[in-house]
Parts: C-alpha cells; structure tokens; sequence
C-alpha cells in the first residue's frame, strides 16, 4: 500500500522548521561550551536523552492513535530498524567531535557535503534516478559550500580556511553517515504503510538500547574517569546529568524535536527534501552567529548561499521526463 503524500504547503511548512532547528543544534551545542570551548557534560549522553525523548513522544502519540494505527510485528519488519539506530547513534557523536574543531556557520557548510553524498547513496541503494538537471542541482550546491568554505566567516578578523584538518575529515564521515542513513531509513519508512508513530517507536527504542550501550562500553575502558569539580570520580550512570544546564537540555530537546521532523519527511517526502532543508540552515546560522557570535560574514558567503539557492530552484524545476525526488524504490539489490 503506498504512502499517502502530503500537500506541498505541508511539506514546505516542515522543511521549515526543520530549517531553524538544524541551525538552532550547531548554535545551542556551542553555546553550551564552557568558556575554554570545551563541554562541562557528558556530550555522549545528549543522544540518549534525545533518543529517549523522542521514544516517549512517539509511544505518547501511538497510543492517542491506537484504535487506527496500522502496525506490523513481523520479525523480518522489526529487524530492520537497528539498522539506521548504529547509524544515527555513530552519526549524532560524530557530530560532537566535528563541531569541537570548527564554528557553527563552517559545521552547517561542511555539512552540506551531505547533499551530493545522499545523491549518490540513494542511487546506489535505492536505485533512484536523477535527472542530469538534478545531478547538476546537486553539484552546484556542493559547490556553494566549498565556495562559503573559502573565506567562512572570519571571526575577529581571523583567516579563512580556518577549519583544521580534522574538521574536514569529520565533515566528510559525517556527510556519508547522514547520506547512509538518509537513504536506508526512506527505504525502511517507505516500504508499508504502518503508522509513522509505530516506525518511529523502533525506531528510537533501538537508538536507546544502542547509546545506552555506548556508555556502558565507554564507563568500562575509559582509564581517566571524569571527575567533578571537588575531583569526585563520575560515573556516567549515577551521574548522567552532571554538568546540565538549562542550554544542555535545550540541546536535547532541539536534537529530539529535529529527529521527529526528520522522520516525518523520510515517510511523507524524501531524503533530497531533508538535506536541502537542513543545508539551507547555512543561512539562518550565518545570521545568528553574526548576532551572537562576533563572527564577520564575508562575500564568499553570501556568494555561496547564493548558488546554494539557485540550485534549490534548478533541482525542483520540472522539464518533462523528469523523474520525481520522492519517487520511492526498492534497493537496488532487489530490482531485477
């Protein structure tokens, strides 16, 4: 049974919020730092708040729709959602570690390597075809980004090219998580009609089990356990919560409601919807760091929203032939 599509103004309207949410993460994740830029918190335990978070919400929601909610308990159905959990477990630290090297308005640009990344992944999984005005949509915004990327936003008068090596390399992992992930979860959300709420309830409840893990394994080998301010060891269940404050929890429920975004347009529109969405954040965080940040934007930027723009427009131009984004597809392993 296929899945109902949304009206475009829906669709608009989530991409967004899901817009200023992907901008507000890299700006609420900074502001977080101490004023030596590093986290007071444990910053492996905002994805397992998250997670959690967006379990309870979607369980609240699944119950509110239980008379008429579609829900599959087959076993091969249920073992495809710790799939996307590893990835989103691994991709949410990553995005941790890449924001420790660079600034809010470079993570949102580096971040936009996920466009052509998701291009690729979802013609290799899911054996979705672009048009050539499409790839070229899709070419032109990575270059967007790596013209923004060519001066970024000086801060005090600083350099451009100011990422250090590391900062592109965890943006480069980054986009391929996010382009991996992006294409697996369509294909998983897609493939029956069962109530969004109960996908989203896998979903979330493997994440749990699997971040849950990650601390545990962390807790276990770390030689150097953290320690409080009187120089108490920590322990990181005992002491989860240790170093909150207010914009930590901010951070939580910010990376919570962006997932249950996500999810939505992985059901209801496509992947290519959600990398343009949270690749246009670019301008939003540019803003906002100029506001909060001190940070000069230069006319490399703007020059690169610009084509990042224009590319939007290219992508979603509809010549005849042309075929649909959102068309969804088995993997490419199942077409004969």
């Amino acid at each position: 049974m296929p899945v109902a599509k949304p009206s475009g103004v829906q669709t608009l309207l989530v991409a967004a919020i899901l817009t200023v949410a992907t901008s507000s993460q890299g700006l609420l994740t900074t502001a977080s730092k101490t004023h030596d830029g590093k986290y007071a918190y444990n910053f492996a335990t905002v994805p397992l708040l998250a997670e959690t978070l967006k379990l309870v919400v979607s369980a609240a929601l699944l119950w509110q729709r239980r008379a008429t909610a579609r829900i599959t308990l087959d076993v091969k159905s249920v073992a495809m959602f710790p799939v996307p959990s590893i990835i989103y477990l691994v991709h949410n630290n990553v995005q941790f570690v890449f924001l420790s090297y660079v600034d809010p308005s470079t993570y949102q640009i580096l971040g936009n390597l996920k466009i052509l990344t998701t291009g690729v992944l979802l013609r290799v999984l899911l054996g979705r075809k672009l048009t050539p005005l499409q790839w070229i949509a899709l070419g032109l915004l990575t270059a967007g980004a790596a013209t923004s990327q060519l001066s970024g936003c000086a801060a005090n008068g600083g350099s451009s090219l100011s990422a250090p090596a590391l900062g592109y390399f965890w943006g480069i992992v980054s986009a391929f998580l996010s382009g991996f992930a992006a294409a697996y979860t369509e294909f998983v959300m897609k493939r029956n009609s069962d109530d969004l709420y109960w996908q989203n309830c896998q979903l979330y409840a493997f994440g749990t089990v699997f971040n849950l893990m990650r601390l545990a394994y962390d807790g276990v080998t770390e030689t150097t356990p953290r320690l409080s301010e009187d120089g108490q060891p920590l322990h990181w269940l005992f002491d989860m919560l240790h170093g909150y404050s207010l914009t930590t929890w901010l951070v939580v429920s910010n990376l919570a409601f962006t997932g249950l975004l996500v999810s939505w347009i992985m059901k209801f529109a496509d992947s290519i919807v959600k990398v343009y969405a949270t690749s246009m954040a670019m301008l939003v965080t540019m803003l906002a760091s100029v506001a909060f940040f001190g940070l000069s934007p230069t006319p490399q930027l703007f020059l690169g929203i610009v084509i990042a723009s224009a590319s939007l427009q290219i992508y979603y131009l509809k010549p005849e032939g042309a075929v649909p984004s959102g068309s969804s597809g088995k993997l490419a392993t199942d077409e004969k």
